[in-house]
């Protein structure tokens, strides 16, 4: 298959092929971003290099792949799984079918955990490393130690260390939260497996399917992973020490309660772009 013959310009070729792809895609979310991914990746481009393609490029092959790639999205795959990377922060992290897909809305704890000073971090949970790696881009002084009990994930997080340039200033190593840690840190940060049993049903399709289960729940009230965290982690901060946790924005009350009746100070709540509770944070004392 190629573009129509009578394709008189290269943006004439470039509309046939994304509103094959889009019609193709069915009821996903935004079928034309999606299909100007999957073409841009089919042709050996950037998304916003499209534009490059001449009327010629438009081959049998390299349409018979981009259909190949949107049939995979109309099955319910994620782009970024489809890809083999998310964009997030600064960076481009490499994912697999072992980590838990990068979202913008974790970013947020990035941006909070940047606004003061830190020297060595500790990551629990890591997947992808895609926090505990952006805050080390960010900061070329500090260390850091991402934990997981997935050593598939921790291969992904050591690859994207070494897409980086981050690999000599970051450790990763198989654990139950802190079991098989020694502090002490200056920061610790988790995006822990907070999805409530009752409520993995209501996920997209594709977030069930291809996110590994115990990165999203912890099959039970998911607030499992921020009792187990907050009861331990003064023991493995230094004085004056912070910690953010991400959160479901209706969980905030409950962990800032955890988070008080452990002896944290300053405790907070602070929102997503959307407004939305996204992040906790406190202060171990001094």
């Amino acid at each position: 298959m190629t573009a129509p013959q009578d394709a008189a310009s290269p943006g004439q070729a470039l509309a046939w092929a994304l509103a094959l792809g889009r019609d193709r895609l069915g009821d996903v979310d935004d079928p034309m971003r999606d299909a100007r991914l999957l073409l841009a990746h089919a042709a050996g481009l950037e998304r916003g290099q499209l534009t490059r393609l001449d009327v010629a490029d438009f081959t049998p092959e390299m349409i018979t792949a981009y259909l190949a790639l949107i049939d995979q999205r109309a099955a319910g795959r994620p782009v970024s799984k489809i890809l083999g990377y998310r964009d997030f922060w600064k960076y481009r992290f490499a994912v697999s079918e072992e980590v838990l897909d990068p979202r913008p809305d974790t970013e947020t704890l990035v941006e909070v955990a940047l606004a003061q000073p830190f020297g060595r971090v500790l990551d629990l949970g890591t997947g992808s490393g895609c926090i505990l790696l952006s805050l080390l881009a960010e900061q070329a002084q500090a260390s850091g130690l991402g934990t997981d009990l997935s050593e598939a994930a921790l291969n992904v997080a050591r690859q994207n260390a070494g897409a980086l340039g981050v690999q000599a200033r970051a450790e990763f190593v198989i654990s139950d939260w802190f079991a098989a840690i020694t502090g002490p840190f200056d920061l610790i940060v988790s995006n822990p497996p907070y999805i409530a049993l009752h409520e993995m049903p209501g996920l997209a399709r594709e977030v069930r399917a291809h996110d590994p289960r115990m990165a999203l729940t912890d099959e039970g009230d998911g607030l499992a992973a921020y009792r187990a965290i907050v009861v331990k982690a003064g023991q493995y901060l230094r004085p004056g020490g912070r910690i953010l946790l991400e959160i479901g924005p209706t969980q905030g009350a409950e962990v800032a309660r955890f988070l008080s009746d452990a002896g944290f100070d300053e405790v907070e709540i602070l929102p997503d772009l959307d407004g939305r509770d996204r992040v906790v944070g406190a202060i171990w004392p001094l």
